[in-house]
């Protein structure tokens, strides 16, 4: 099969669980942001990123996220929230979180997805470690969720849509899974 660098890059990423004590340098901070300010989108670029490095504040947002988790009513998130062991930012120096503005024309769910994307590959090909976080999201229907929408400086009219935390890995590398068969149909 064809392969080059990119492609090993995509194929080796993992989520990954357990981070370095250690902030991530500022150089490959704004390496990453500028990966996913290239991403595809429709033309707009109505995305904002949040950076959110502050270790008081990453806590505050697992559990106004645990909080929810446990009033939504879905047993397994349910779980997750009443877990004091369970922190949904698995211990990352710092969280990304990608908002869209509501006021576009398109809908922008699928560019602030490419952009998150875009963001985790970067990230691996310089060594981090990440991992794609939506239980995060859920503090915003926390009742702390307007507080943290101000503290978190999201412009009034964006929505966050995603989130991924960055850090050094404190795990080692796990094997590559082989993928599903039969998602591809051809039509030629």
């Amino acid at each position: 099969m064809m392969t080059n660098e990119t492609l090993q890059i995509i194929k080796q990423r993992r989520s990954i669980r357990h981070y370095k004590n250690e902030q991530i340098r500022e150089e490959v901070l704004q390496a990453v942001l500028e990966a996913g300010m290239h991403a595809p989108n429709a033309g707009d670029q109505a995305w904002h990123f949040t950076v959110v490095q502050n270790r008081e504040l990453l806590e505050r947002l697992n559990l106004a996220a645990k909080e929810a988790a446990r009033q939504s009513g879905i047993q397994h998130l349910s779980e997750l929230g009443s877990n004091e062991e369970f922190n949904c930012l698995y211990g990352a120096p710092t969280l990304i979180i990608v908002s869209g503005d509501q006021n576009t024309f398109v809908p922008l769910e699928a560019d602030c997805a490419a952009s998150t994307q875009n963001m985790l590959i970067a990230a691996e090909s310089m060594g981090l470690g990440t991992c794609w976080i939506y239980f995060v999201q859920m503090a915003f229907s926390s009742s702390q969720g307007a507080d943290l929408r101000r503290e978190l400086k999201i412009p009034e009219d964006y929505k966050p849509y995603y989130s991924a935390v960055f850090g050094y890995k404190n795990e080692e590398a796990v094997d590559i899974p082989d993928r599903k068969p039969g998602c591809v149909t051809y039509i030629r």
